[in-house]
C-alpha cells in the first residue's frame, strides 16, 4: 500500500483540528490516520523545567523532524511507527508510544508543515489554514489555559516574545507553497468542501 500524504499547516490556533476532524469524518478511521508535528518536540532532560519552559517552542530547531520523516516515509510505505506523545504541561515526552498503522490517507498536522523542505516534498497535497491573528491568539490563549494547565500571563508572554515572531519568519512564508488555502479555518464550510472533494477523489 502507498499512501496519499496530506500536509495541513497554519498558524497557532487557526482551526487546523477543526479542518482535520471534517478529513477524519469524510474519510473515516479505518481510511485515514493523523500525525501531529508537535508529538515530536525535541527532549531536553539535562534542563529543568523552568529552563524547559523558556525554549522557544516555535522554531522549527524545537522539533524533531527528522524522526517525523522517517515516520511519514514508513507510513507512506505502509510501515506501522512507534510515534512519541508529548507532555506539554511538562514540556517532555511521555515514556511510552503510540501505535499508529497505515492507512490510504495519512495526515500531517503542524504549524510548520509547509516550512520544512525535505517534509513538503513527501506532501501529496499542501493544506494552509489561514486565520486572523487575533481569532488565533483568542484561540491559543483558550487551549494553553485550559488544557495545558497555562497561566494567561505565560501565554501572552510566549506569544510576544516568540509565538509572533516565529509565525512571521517562519509559518506565514509557507503559505505560498500550499495547493490549497483555507481561510478562517472550520468556519469556511465552502472551502473545506472543496477540500474534502478533492480528497475523496484521491480515496478512491
Amino acid at each position: 500500500m502507498t499512501s496519499t500524504v496530506i500536509g495541513v499547516a497554519g498558524g497557532s490556533g487557526s482551526g487546523k483540528t477543526t479542518v482535520v476532524q471534517r478529513m477524519l469524518d469524510v474519510l473515516g478511521s479505518s481510511r485515514a490516520c493523523v500525525i501531529e508535528h508537535d508529538r515530536y518536540y525535541r527532549e531536553h532532560p539535562e534542563l529543568s523545567f523552568e529552563e524547559r519552559s523558556a525554549l522557544n517552542f516555535d522554531h522549527p530547531h524545537a522539533l524533531e523532524t527528522g524522526l517525523l520523516l522517517e515516520h511519514v516515509r514508513a507510513l507512506k510505505a505502509g510501515r506501522a511507527i512507534e510515534a512519541p506523545v508529548y507532555d506539554f504541561s511538562r514540556h517532555a515526552r511521555y515514556a511510552h508510544t503510540d501505535h499508529i498503522e497505515p492507512r490510504p490517507t495519512v495526515i500531517v498536522e503542524g504549524i510548520l508543515v509547509l516550512a520544512d523542505t525535505s517534509l513538503r516534498q513527501l506532501l501529496d497535497v499542501k493544506v494552509f489554514v489561514d486565520t486572523d491573528a487575533d481569532v488565533r491568539f483568542i484561540r491559543r490563549l483558550t487551549r494553553d489555559t485550559g488544557e495545558r494547565g497555562r497561566s494567561v500571563q505565560s501565554v501572552v508572554d510566549q506569544y510576544i516574545s516568540t509565538v509572533r515572531p516565529m509565525h512571521l519568519e517562519f509559518v506565514e512564508p509557507s503559505k505560498r507553497y500550499a495547493d490549497v488555502i483555507v481561510p478562517e479555518g472550520g468556519h469556511n464550510h465552502v472551502a473545506i468542501e472543496m477540500l474534502l472533494t478533492l480528497m475523496r477523489s484521491l480515496a478512491t
